[in-house]
């Protein structure tokens, strides 16, 4: 069983920054692609970035390309969420993903991950 806990979250002003953290046990993390989800009050949980169980391949919603970047340490066993140029919009709980080992195909959406953390919240302030 893959257990998985986001940290980093907090109050941040608008076009500021701030890198959330997930750190994961259980499993073997370097075979698993992960992803960052996020969902607002009252609206659905939305993609925001994912990372191939390779390192190599990752993507972006478009409202997040160009500020915020996915990245992760095997040798941790975790994945990081930059977030650069924050907007009010931005403001959300952010939840981090794992998928089964060595999945690959489309991962922008939540059907794709097996795992899910407890979420940390984000508010950006305008």
């Amino acid at each position: 069983q893959v257990q998985l806990v986001e940290s980093g979250g907090g109050l941040v002003q608008a076009g500021g920054s701030l890198r959330i953290s997930c750190a994961a046990s259980g499993g073997t993390f370097s075979s698993r692609g992960m992803g960052w989800f996020r969902q607002a009050p009252g609206k659905e949980r939305e993609f925001v970035a994912a990372i191939w169980w390779s390192g190599g391949t990752t993507y972006y919603a478009d409202s997040v390309k160009g500020r915020f970047t996915i990245s992760r340490d095997n040798a941790k066993n975790t994945v990081y969420l930059q977030m650069n140029s924050l907007k009010s919009e931005d403001t959300a709980v952010y939840y981090c993903a794992a998928q089964t080992p060595y999945r690959t195909g489309t991962n922008d959406y939540t059907g794709a991950y097996a795992y899910w953390g407890q979420g940390t919240q984000v508010t950006v302030s305008s």
